[in-house]
């Protein structure tokens, strides 16, 4: 009996099982048949609740125009999304190097983050000209709280061994957090960015549907309330479907990239097999 074997035994834990990853995809593809076969059996129309094969169709017939608007939106996002990684990791770096800075300021940062974005919205359009600017502005602030909130928690979470150290070296301020407090938040890092992903686009859609924003530089949510005005329900499911497919792929994009920085040392990544 190998040394595994017995360390296994004596504490009775068994590896976790990896659910491979087409399960998931079959067990999709199978609710996406059993909502098609449920709208035809009970012959729901289609301004009531298209089946898959009506929104696929109403997308290729209406590609230019959604295209247009996703391409809006997924803009949007990524620019909010690049923001708040900058912003809460300078902003974090500098409440560490400075407390004083976060006391005065991190009052602040919370009202954002509890102030709904459907209120801040309305009063943005009053002072600033550019919707564009104005939905950025949004979904950033939807944003940045969480990456501030994770990196400062890493920031803080620096193993005090290595802290004493650094004094014992007389390292400066700068140097602790070069060489030890932020490779110590990466994963707190990309923790709250992974977080941050899903509410940038969220942010970018609900500032956009209060801003009530019309024209060609529109994104998807204009068009979700342009197909509601018209009864046009499988281009309004259009519309979801390429939100929805948005938000996946921000996920499994930054998904990758934690396990592309941490996914040869972290707990997170080893335990899980991936």
């Amino acid at each position: 009996m190998t040394v595994q074997q017995s360390a296994a035994g004596g504490t009775g834990a068994r590896p976790a099982k990896r659910i491979p990853w087409p399960v998931g995809f079959i067990t999709t593809l199978a609710l996406i048949a059993a909502w098609e076969l449920l709208v035809r059996w009970a012959e729901i129309p289609p301004y009531t609740l298209p089946g898959p094969i009506a929104v696929l169709t109403a997308l290729w017939a209406d590609l230019s125009s959604l295209g247009a608007a996703w391409w809006f939106t997924l803009r949007i996002t990524l620019g909010a999304l690049l923001l708040a990684c900058a912003g809460g990791l300078l902003v974090a770096s500098s409440f560490v190097l400075a407390p004083a800075l976060e006391r005065a300021f991190l009052p602040m940062a919370v009202v954002l983050q509890v102030t709904p974005i459907v209120a801040i919205a309305p009063l943005l359009l009053i002072y600033i000209d550019s919707t564009t600017a104005v939905l950025l502005l949004c979904a950033w602030i939807v944003a940045f709280f969480p990456v501030l909130s994770n990196t400062l928690q890493g920031l803080r979470a620096a193993d005090p061994l290595l802290q004493d150290l650094l004094t014992l070296c007389r390292a400066r301020p700068a140097q602790r957090l070069r060489w030890l407090r932020l490779p110590a938040a990466l994963p707190d890092f990309l923790a709250g960015l992974r977080v941050s992903g899903g509410l940038a686009l969220i942010g970018a859609v609900t500032a956009e549907m209060v801003a009530g924003a019309a024209g060609r530089e529109t994104g998807l949510a204009s068009r979700i309330l342009e197909a509601s005005f018209r009864t046009e329900t499988p281009r309004m499911f259009a519309a979801l479907l390429l939100l929805v497919l948005t938000g996946v792929l921000i996920h499994v994009a930054l998904e990758a990239l934690s396990r592309r920085l941490i996914g040869r040392w972290h707990p997170r990544y080893r335990e899980s097999g991936h």
